[in-house]
């Protein structure tokens, strides 16, 4: 069996490869508002679609970045020429910096705006983030976007090829092996149970529901243009959703392990995209531009392909020891839920309380493309951090091939109480 989180907390020192630069510094230092901080002047997503169904998905993520630049320039009023770099986390289009260009630029951003793309699979959009605050921690870019984005419609996981060679290598062959495998090879090897998957999978349902009946999203969703038609409201979310009718849906790979992964308990696969606006915070200042977060680091790990969902058990432990925080000292944690058999044993095995995670439902319910997830996490959990007047976020996610990451960031948009 894996340490316990308090045992994994220890441990976590030792295991800084990979880590950002931000050095330990704990919670009072973190909070300290400094003119070199990174921050996050706009945080907003698109409203996600739904796979092959959807209202995006005849939408190639040329479009979709097309649309939501345009929207955000003209909801900040941000000068395109005082933009620095992109960087755009995307994981299955074909070309996909070609593309990502030429949105930029059907968009007006100028042709001397430079752009790049990342693809760590599910926490692509948390590796554009973590790119463009790199950059600028180092001085190279003083104003940048972090965009992700994904059509699962139009560019749907491909069959990933190795050579005999490399796939005679047991973890090599595993980890080209499609994600709904891993899934039951955690829910078989952790013991995680069909029930206790439909279990986790309800609240994931019940609080996204809750939260449209509520209009939580309305304040992270930035309303785009496609086609003539504005996309504002997530059609992903499935109302009504009971224990009975979680419990009575098949296994989606009953060919796999104990069977027990099924369209109710696993993530959604969906389209859409999402962006941050990243700055220091003096060039914020200067330009009279809102802050709403501050970026504090980010830690990537690797774990057995196997069992590739529990790694947010390790890359969680990482980045609070790095930043000098403990596990209490966060407000909200957004994790992802690629499937409710490794969100179930993460959960438990952090021993985090369920009501600060995914306060308002995750992929489960929401969905999951996979380049927006990583960005989307952090829109959803800054946005739920100023709800609440609360203070620090941190977001996970497993990656598929067998890794996982982590960041930390401050809510700004508010008044710190514990400053």
């Amino acid at each position: 069996m894996l340490s316990s989180s308090t045992n994994l907390l220890a441990r976590a020192p030792r295991m800084m490869r990979a880590a950002s630069s931000q050095p330990v510094s704990g919670l009072a230092a973190i909070l300290q508002k400094n003119p070199e901080d990174v921050v996050i002047t706009f945080a907003k997503r698109t409203a996600v679609g739904r796979a092959k169904k959807g209202q995006l998905k005849d939408a190639p993520v040329d479009e979709m970045m097309h649309a939501l630049f345009k929207a955000t320039l003209a909801k900040t009023k941000l000068d395109p020429t005082k933009i620095d770099d992109i960087c755009v986390g995307t994981c299955h289009p074909p070309s996909p910096l070609y593309v990502s260009r030429a949105a930029a630029l059907a968009a007006g951003i100028p042709h001397d705006v430079p752009i790049s793309t990342v693809n760590r699979l599910c926490s692509s959009g948390l590796m554009a983030i973590r790119n463009i605050a790199h950059a600028i921690k180092a001085g190279e870019t003083s104003i940048g976007l972090a965009v992700g984005v994904d059509s699962m419609s139009l560019n749907p996981r491909p069959t990933p090829e190795i050579s005999e060679a490399v796939d005679k290598n047991s973890e090599a062959h595993d980890c080209i092996q499609p994600m709904g495998w891993t899934s039951e090879m955690v829910a078989e090897t952790y013991s995680v149970s069909r029930q206790k998957q439909d279990e986790y999978a309800l609240i994931s349902h019940t609080r996204a529901n809750k939260a449209v009946a509520n209009g939580i999203f309305v304040n992270e969703i930035l309303p785009i243009e496609i086609k003539g038609s504005v996309i504002s409201v997530d059609d992903t979310i499935r109302p009504g959703v009971t224990i009975e009718s979680l419990s009575s849906l098949k296994p989606a790979f009953p060919n796999w392990g104990p069977a027990t992964t099924t369209a109710g308990n696993a993530s959604g696969v969906g389209d859409g995209a999402a962006l941050c606006i990243l700055t220091t915070r003096a060039r914020a200042q200067a330009e009279g531009m809102e802050i709403v977060g501050k970026w504090v680091g980010s830690a990537v790990v690797g774990v057995e392909p196997r069992h590739m969902g529990i790694s947010p058990i390790y890359a969680i432990p990482k980045v609070l020891a790095q930043a000098g925080l403990s596990k209490e000292d966060i407000d909200i944690y957004e994790i992802n839920e690629a499937f409710a058999s490794q969100f179930a044993h993460c959960v438990e095995e952090l021993q985090i309380p369920i009501e600060k995670i995914n306060p308002n439902g995750g992929s489960i319910a929401i969905s999951h493309p996979l380049g927006m997830t990583g960005v989307r996490q952090v829109v959803t959990g800054l946005a739920e951090l100023k709800r609440r007047n609360g203070t620090l976020l941190c977001t996970s996610m497993c990656i598929g091939s067998g890794m996982g990451a982590a960041g930390i960031f401050v809510n700004e948009a508010h008044t710190n109480s514990r400053l």
